[in-house]
């Protein structure tokens, strides 16, 4: 099948997702020459984002409003695959991020709820600006998710990637920064992302019993921190500890010197014993650009069975570069990522709000 910029693309957003996971699919190892041939790629899908966003702008100005609503969606899925066939370093990656942001900002023009700018206080850590997506159910409470970037991405840029897979499930979404929770001493993240429920938890259109959270990333270190932290989180999107368990064991491999039967017994303490997990439902992925293998989460897995914890495991399809650089396909990721907090923060007889 070939990929491409299409001269006249459809407002199909499922047919836009499926293709971008099938081209995501089919990439090969790389090589030399097919690193150029990826970059190429790379061009094409901006292409294609840019040919959508041609055909929103068409649908606003005929005042067909879904329309341009889908176009923009499909726009946001092809620069992220756009954004991930580049390297790290490519100035190219910032400028389809641009691109990303200012699809955010246009969507208002037709999506029936705009995003919304949150300012989030955090008492003497400060405040920080939020990017807040409600569900569309005004008169209803709905589930939210709280969720944080990747330590090389802004919470836009989350955001444009969650978009087009949020629609439609009835999910809230408060989406913020690594860098606003990350850069504080100890203790000071989970505080902030304590006022960021608070937030939520204050809001008309939220279910406060239904609040879950989902770190992207080396985030995924601080959401398994914050759900073991604040017991009112309901469905935490995590490492489940591994991340803090491997420092530790790194640290133990370098202060013990010696090979004795103490040093031996604290090395086998550390793999064995679950991390402080959360009193909720947890989803370790596995594998891709994020913290934790799927060796590691795999073990985790087994060991919380028996101590029956509820974690479950997502294990994104990934292609290694020639560079060693790896991309997961982050379509068939998400979807099941947020298939998994639709189930968890369902409605049930506990949960119901009087």
């Amino acid at each position: 099948m070939e990929f491409g910029a299409w001269h006249h693309v459809r407002c199909d957003l499922a047919s836009a997702r499926q293709n971008a996971s099938a081209f995501l699919n089919g990439l090969l190892p790389e090589n030399d020459r097919s690193q150029l041939a990826r970059q190429n790629w790379g061009a094409t899908w901006a292409g294609t984002g840019d040919a959508y966003c041609r055909l929103a702008d068409l649908n606003i100005i005929k005042k067909e409003y879904d329309g341009a609503t889908e176009a923009w969606l499909c726009a946001l899925t092809a620069f992220e695959v756009a954004r991930r066939l580049v390297p790290d370093d490519d100035p190219r990656r910032a400028h389809f991020s641009a691109k990303v942001e200012a699809g955010l900002q246009r969507i208002g023009l037709s999506f029936r709820h705009e995003v919304e700018s949150a300012w989030i206080a955090c008492g003497d850590l400060g405040e920080f600006l939020a990017c807040y997506l409600p569900a569309g159910t005004p008169n209803s409470r709905a589930p939210a998710v709280i969720c944080v970037s990747n330590e090389e991405e802004k919470g836009a840029t989350l955001l444009g990637r969650l978009l087009p897979v949020v629609i439609g499930r009835g999910i809230s979404l408060l989406v913020i920064s690594h860098e606003n929770t990350a850069n504080h001493a100890r203790g000071g993240s989970e505080i902030v992302l304590s006022h960021c429920l608070d937030h939520l938890s204050l809001r008309p259109d939220v279910d406060s019993s239904r609040i879950g959270i989902y770190g992207d990333g080396l985030s995924a270190s601080l959401a398994t921190d914050f759900a073991a932290y604040d017991r009112r989180i309901a469905a935490a999107v995590c490492d489940g500890g591994i991340w803090n368990r491997t420092r530790s064991l790194r640290s133990v491999d370098w202060m013990t010197s010696t090979d004795d039967g103490a040093d031996r017994d604290m090395v086998s303490g550390l793999c064995s014993r679950p991390a402080r997990l959360p009193n909720c439902p947890i989803l370790v992925v596995a594998g891709g650009r994020g913290v934790v293998s799927v060796c590691e989460a795999i073990k985790l897995q087994t060991v919380c069975m028996a101590a029956r914890i509820d974690v479950d495991l997502v294990m994104p399809q990934l292609i290694r570069g020639g560079l060693g650089e790896e991309i997961d396909n982050f379509v068939s990721s998400d979807d099941c990522i947020f298939r998994w907090l639709e189930q968890k923060l369902a409605p049930t007889p506990e949960r119901v709000v009087g």
